[in-house]
């Protein structure tokens, strides 16, 4: 087929989708049945819909076909934090606060401003935190059980940074970082920038499954693996301790580097220990205080094997030059006298509500996740379709996530990821029903 008809058939479908003729969730024909009616060799009739597709138009997937996608949909649904107008109800993004939060801050900057030494806030900081702050960060991951020294910690600026100097670190472009089939977007991202390889890990019920890993490193040079082993985004799972030791056991044997993401483990309370603690001498383990606390206060840890502290010092040079003064001694004097453990504990019991409220207004809808998470993970029925879910929340003034963002391969489910832990109650009441409402709306 000459390449001026083949664009021609390419432009001639995206305007029948841009301009409304071919409507969201349209089964469009089988590339057999494009090509046959086209007059088209099956491989260009499969280059039509790839190019579409690339150009976020359709969707081909396994065994049910190729569909129109939902264009009036905001790209990155649930991960720009521009996406919701002011009036909109935001399920799609976290940002957990309690109330009175804000004059906790209020006062907290009041006893820093009358007290220590405000001129040395105001000058480079050691990198990495000063020696104090270092071990005021060990004493806050020893509550997590993870014991180490405060030589063994970095202070970051959130654990998004800490990922993102992990990776620069200790990874090369090109190099294979085995994840979840579903994950948390933000790693997805530092790949895209880093030039990582993620390689897509199934999930066996409640952690990705090993079996899979295992012929994965047989099959490929896989360098390490990011994992969220307590409490995972989005699915909310929180892994056995035999589980654990069978991953330890795996990255052991093949030589792997396991980068442990903690972020929302605070939510989980009693859990097993992190790999960290399981094998401190490969594991990375990466948290931050912008859930359990403040989503502004951008301050995390990176505990690490002390080997491998001066390569994540360099890429922490190069990032941000120097730890942050106010923001770390404000941080420190929070954990120093109980206010990041009070508002974790409030935090948890006040995600186990809001899961309680989405159990009560979803109803038989099927959910995944904890009872202690800020979010909720719905699996849609067979011939529902996340983006027009979402379109119709949108336009209904509720934002959520599809699954599109969290999904690492070539396969993206129908699911949508609600976001419980960013709007007041009486808010989230109404929003949950929407949901209820349009699912059941489109399952008919």
């Amino acid at each position: 087929m000459p390449r001026a008809r083949y664009k021609q058939l390419v432009d001639q479908l995206a305007a029948d989708i841009r301009e409304g003729r071919l409507l969201p969730g349209s089964r469009l024909p089988t590339h057999r049945q494009l090509a046959a009616r086209e007059g088209l060799a099956l491989v260009t009739a499969s280059r039509v819909y790839a190019e579409l597709e690339a150009m976020g138009l359709v969707s081909g997937e396994t065994g049910r076909g190729t569909f129109v996608k939902e264009t009036a949909l905001p790209p990155g649904q649930g991960v720009d934090l521009l996406a919701s107008a002011a009036d909109m109800v935001d399920l799609s993004f976290n940002y957990p606060s309690l109330p009175g939060q804000a004059e906790m801050l209020r006062s907290a900057l009041r006893q820093l401003a009358q007290g220590g030494d405000l001129d040395a806030l105001l000058r480079y900081q050691p990198l990495g935190g000063r020696p104090h702050e270092r071990e005021i960060a060990a004493r806050h991951l020893a509550d997590r059980g993870l014991a180490v020294s405060g030589a063994e910690v970095l202070w970051v600026e959130g654990a998004q940074h800490g990922l993102m100097l992990t990776a620069l670190a200790l990874l090369q472009p090109g190099e294979v970082v085995a994840v979840d089939s579903l994950s948390y977007p933000g790693f997805k991202l530092i790949a895209e920038a880093l030039r990582l390889e993620l390689l897509p890990i199934p999930a066996s019920g409640l952690g990705p499954d090993l079996d899979a890993l295992a012929e994965a490193c047989r099959r490929r040079r896989v360098r390490a693996v990011y994992a969220m082993p307590t409490m995972h985004n989005p699915l909310g799972w929180v892994m056995s301790l035999k589980r654990r030791r069978e991953l330890v056991a795996l990255a052991r044997h093949e030589g792997l580097l396991l980068i442990e993401d903690g972020a929302y483990a605070y939510l989980a309370g009693e859990s097993p220990p992190p790999l960290a603690a399981l094998a401190p001498e490969l594991t990375v383990y990466v948290t931050g205080l912008s859930k359990s606390v403040a989503a502004g206060l951008r301050t995390g840890f990176v505990a690490l094997p002390a080997a491998l502290a001066p390569r994540l010092e360099r890429a922490l040079r190069a990032s941000s030059w120097s730890t942050p003064g106010l923001t770390s001694a404000l941080a420190c004097a929070w954990l120093e006298d109980g206010t990041v453990a009070r508002l974790e504990s409030r935090k948890r019991e006040d995600a186990r509500e809001r899961q309680a409220l989405a159990a009560e207004l979803l109803g038989p809808l099927k959910r995944r996740g904890h009872a202690s998470s800020y979010f909720v993970w719905l699996p849609l029925g067979e011939e529902v379709r996340a983006d027009q879910v979402a379109m119709d929340l949108l336009r209904r003034g509720v934002s959520v996530s599809t699954a599109e963002p969290y999904a690492t391969g070539a396969v993206v489910p129908h699911a949508i990821r609600l976001a419980l832990g960013s709007v007041a109650l009486p808010q989230l009441r109404r929003a949950l029903g929407l949901v209820r409402e349009v699912i059941d709306a489109r399952s008919y």
